[in-house]
């Protein structure tokens, strides 16, 4: 299996539902429902005990989704997160060694960042696709928009704060490749096994590219 890049899991749809789960039960059915509605890639965050097995039980049974890691801190949440199955990492910070981390095992890195300084050491290391968080409250459109002239030749997600409102705005920027965004898993419908909203929500995404055009 070919490793992917960074660009190409932003640029498979405008938004990266951030998924948070407490319970392994629920992975292979949200993952399908998601897939269902047109979203593949998908963020599970290393939030919880079960973060890692749901991880491996979507990779194991949801061929069609492509999975990552995301809240990946240090070189031990990369190793784990490869080993579990998932092909990309996103993390909230960025440092040189989660960079070399993800590097040696193979994993497509979307690195946090929330300062012009924090760009500049993500770019020395070689990341130029970059996730903005927290996007809403460190700035948001505005920033993107600052950050347009001196990073020219950098792509972001922004993530945090993002809504289905606020998500056509960002999308229009011409620096912002995607968004990242719980909305598309809300925890009610998720408890309640309500797939057939997910998939809902889901498709809903593709029109948030139609509104750019």
């Amino acid at each position: 299996m070919d490793n992917l890049t960074a660009l190409q899991v932003m640029q498979h749809a405008p938004v990266i539902p951030v998924m948070v789960l407490n319970d392994v039960d629920h992975a292979v059915p949200l993952a399908r429902a998601l897939v269902a509605g047109g979203v593949r890639m998908l963020e599970v965050t290393l939030r919880t005990r079960q973060a890692l097995a749901c991880i491996e039980a979507i990779a194991k049974e949801v061929p069609q989704a492509v999975v990552g890691a995301g809240t990946v801190r240090t070189r031990a949440d990369a190793q784990a997160a490869a080993m579990a199955g998932a092909r990309f990492a996103v993390s909230p910070g960025y440092t040189p060694a989660v960079g070399q981390a993800c590097r040696d095992v193979g994993l497509a890195l979307l690195p946090g960042v929330a300062t012009s300084s924090e760009i500049l050491l993500a770019q020395e290391d070689g990341f130029s696709e970059l996730k903005f968080f927290p996007a809403m409250q460190a700035g948001g459109a505005a920033m993107l928009k600052a950050w347009s002239g001196p990073f020219w030749d950098v792509r972001f997600c922004p993530t945090g704060g993002v809504t289905l409102q606020n998500a056509p705005e960002l999308l229009a920027l011409p620096n912002v490749v995607c968004v990242g965004g719980s909305w598309l898993v809300p925890g009610d419908a998720v408890v309640s096994g309500d797939w057939a909203r997910i998939t809902h929500l889901a498709a809903d995404t593709k029109r948030l590219l139609v509104n750019q055009t």
